[in-house]
């Protein structure tokens, strides 16, 4: 009794110690957050769903966007990337998992060798057994395999905040070829206008009612609508590449001429608590897992520097006939552990751990840096989101205000109280005016977009259209 109870102690005992060995990385420890507790103004905090959790189907509740969306996910490159990626690292992590089991294989051979007598002797033989497995005794290979394990979730997450960037690019130049097709609409009947006064001017300067100055004046005001025109056509044309290029494909004719700005209308979104952004952004969860892969890297640097226990065992047999391989007494078993361990190899191992130690650290600071920057992108979307309402109020006050001088400056003109150079003037500020109004409109929606991608908006469990 006394000598079974010693040997369950000792069982207990390597047992235990085997498990203190079977990972050597340090403890890991998410980093402090280096950004403040609130968000600067006065950020609404609370809602009853966090932006995460809104699917894009549900933020973007025009219909052509939502296709456009959806062709995007179906088709373009950079996302296919992303995804593939994430099945290049499964197998990784899988090649780095198998290490930890023992490989067994089946081997048969025959050999010929000279016999003492002058003859020759030929030996057949059949096994089945394990070659070189590594018995993890310091949690190498469990390190390695953790390590990759990391890097597999990362490229999940890489994954996702690629469609949360995809998604937000086309909703962003979706909404800026609506307003390019908005101001080219608005230039076009500037031009005409403008156009119309010009050959009102020539036909007053000819029959020498007014001078050649109200003329040029005139005629400088058409032309500069003309190159408005050209500019706009060519962005809309960039824009439109930029679609194309994000959805994968041509655009389909239905979905070529997009919905007015004031048509368009986003849901407001709760901000949440800046801590909120560590489990929501998908960026900050894939630099928290490149950080675990390189606190695993360390627990794989450090087990090199302990003795490495491989394992050869098989069990076949071997006979002189090929019909006797399989008969009574040609059965045999083979068991070669082997130990390496390292006395002097110049300092490679050293710098192996070194190498590992500074990668945790440049780690850790990609990981603060992701927080940071997610940190910036909600803010800079906040402080949007607080003046340009007031920006576009104003900015629609001030188009009104010049639509009503420019009547005003024409009766004025034609009844010769004031100059054609006020009448020029008060064009030219409507003109600008209006095509402020559609840009201020285009910066709202545009940031209420960012916003939404900024607080990890995007990712959901539903992401069918």
């Amino acid at each position: 009794m006394r000598s079974n109870r010693t040997f369950r102690l000792a069982a207990l005992a390597a047992s235990a110690l085997l498990a203190a060995c079977s990972s050597m990385a340090p403890s890991y420890q998410r980093p402090e957050a280096p950004v403040a507790a609130t968000w600067p103004g006065d950020a609404t905090t609370e809602g009853t769903v966090a932006a995460a959790d809104v699917p894009w189907q549900d933020f973007f509740a025009d219909p052509q966007l939502r296709e456009l969306i959806a062709l995007a996910l179906q088709g373009n490159r950079d996302l296919r990337v992303a995804v593939l990626s994430i099945e290049q690292a499964r197998a990784q992590y899988q090649i780095r998992n198998a290490d930890r089991l023992p490989g067994v294989g089946v081997q048969a051979g025959a050999s010929r060798a000279p016999s003492g007598s002058g003859g020759a002797t030929t030996l057949y033989s059949a096994a089945i057994g394990l070659s070189a497995w590594e018995i993890d005794f310091f949690g190498r290979i469990a390190s390695l395999s953790d390590a990759a394990l990391a890097q597999y979730l990362a490229t999940e997450e890489g994954r996702k905040a690629a469609q949360i960037a995809l998604i937000g690019a086309v909703a962003s130049t979706w909404l800026a070829l609506a307003a390019d097709d908005e101001l080219l609409a608005l230039t076009r009947q500037t031009l005409a206008s403008r156009q119309e006064s010009l050959r009102l001017a020539k036909l007053r300067f000819d029959n020498g009612v007014t001078s050649e100055l109200d003329f040029r004046q005139a005629e400088s005001l058409a032309e500069s609508a003309q190159v408005t025109q050209a500019q706009l056509q060519r962005q809309r044309e960039l824009d439109e590449n930029a679609l194309v290029l994000l959805i994968g494909q041509q655009l389909p004719v239905a979905l070529r001429q997009p919905r007015s700005l004031e048509a368009v209308t986003l849901p407001e979104l709760p901000a949440g608590a800046p801590s909120d952004l560590l489990t929501r952004r998908p960026d900050i969860r894939l630099a928290e897992q490149q950080l675990v892969a390189a606190n695993a890297n360390i627990g794989a640097a450090r087990a090199a520097f302990f003795p490495r226990i491989t394992l050869t065992a098989g069990i076949g047999t071997a006979s002189s006939e090929l019909s006797g391989l399989f008969q009574s007494g040609s059965f045999g078993l083979s068991l070669a552990p082997q130990l390496l361990l390292p006395i002097f190899d110049a300092g490679r191992n050293q710098a192996n751990l070194n190498a590992a130690t500074v990668g945790r650290e440049i780690a850790v600071a990609q990981y603060q840096r992701s927080i940071q920057t997610a940190f910036r992108e909600v803010a800079d979307a906040l402080a949007g989101r607080r003046t340009l309402g007031r920006q576009l109020e104003s900015q629609r006050a001030v188009a009104n205000a010049e639509s009503v001088r420019l009547r005003l400056a024409d009766l004025r003109y034609s009844n010769g109280v004031s100059s054609y150079l006020d009448l020029l003037d008060a064009q030219r500020s409507l003109f600008a005016a209006q095509q402020a109004l559609v840009q201020t409109r285009l910066a709202q929606l545009q940031s209420q977009v960012t916003l939404y991608k900024a607080l990890g908006g995007g990712w959901s469990d539903r992401m069918a259209p």
